[in-house]
């Protein structure tokens, strides 16, 4: 762990683009498992997300031993907590389906590809926000249009679901998408906190 320590202390960048990466690594995880559902696949995705659990833990950790840090200490624990809650939605899509034993549609699998999009420019933000803010901000903006194009993906599947007669399967169905929908929820929330701190650090 001597790479998260710059003269013994924590480095709050290092320690966020690490969690970043664990978790966008977790979503390629649930696009794949989404486009070939296998067992392997859907244990991948459970063993990210535990890994990505313990390092929010561990900047977590940090964050309580430090008294000066290099970004507001609310906006460091709301972006560890933000991109957690991203993998920690793709984990109950997999969770569910294999519960549910159902197989992902079309919709599903364009909702993820979007996620990983909106994953991918999250972690270009949070790689150039100590040196490259204004550049960070774009990716920031770039993410938050992926939202919206998820949320309409999101409506346009709950009309199509809702066409069908199986109630059960609609109703397990919905919760299923819904999860996808909060991860974009989480992907627009990312954004934010990655905007205000370039602009309380610029």
């Amino acid at each position: 762990m001597l790479e998260f320590f710059r003269k013994g202390r924590a480095d709050f960048f290092v320690l966020l683009i690490d969690s970043m990466r664990t978790v966008n690594s977790g979503i390629a995880a649930l696009k794949n498992y989404l486009e070939n559902q296998t067992k392997a696949n859907a244990e991948k995705v459970f063993a990210i997300e535990k890994e990505a659990d313990e390092k929010r833990r561990l900047l977590i950790d940090e964050l309580n031993k430090t008294f000066a840090t290099p970004i507001d200490r609310e906006d460091l624990y709301a972006m560890s907590k933000t991109i957690d809650d991203i993998m920690d939605y793709g984990k109950s899509t997999v969770e569910e389906l294999e519960i549910f034993g159902l197989k992902p549609d079309a919709y599903l699998v364009k909702l993820a590809g979007r996620l990983a999009s909106g994953s991918e420019e999250i972690l270009s933000a949070v790689e150039r926000l100590e040196r490259n803010p204004a550049v960070a901000m774009e990716h920031a903006v770039r993410a938050k249009k992926i939202e919206n194009e998820m949320e309409t993906i999101y409506r346009d599947a709950l009309v199509e679901l809702f066409k069908g007669q199986d109630v059960i399967y609609m109703l397990k169905m919905r919760e299923i998408y819904r999860h996808l929908s909060n991860a974009a929820d989480r992907i627009d929330e990312a954004g934010d906190v990655i905007n205000s701190i370039v602009v309380k650090t610029s």
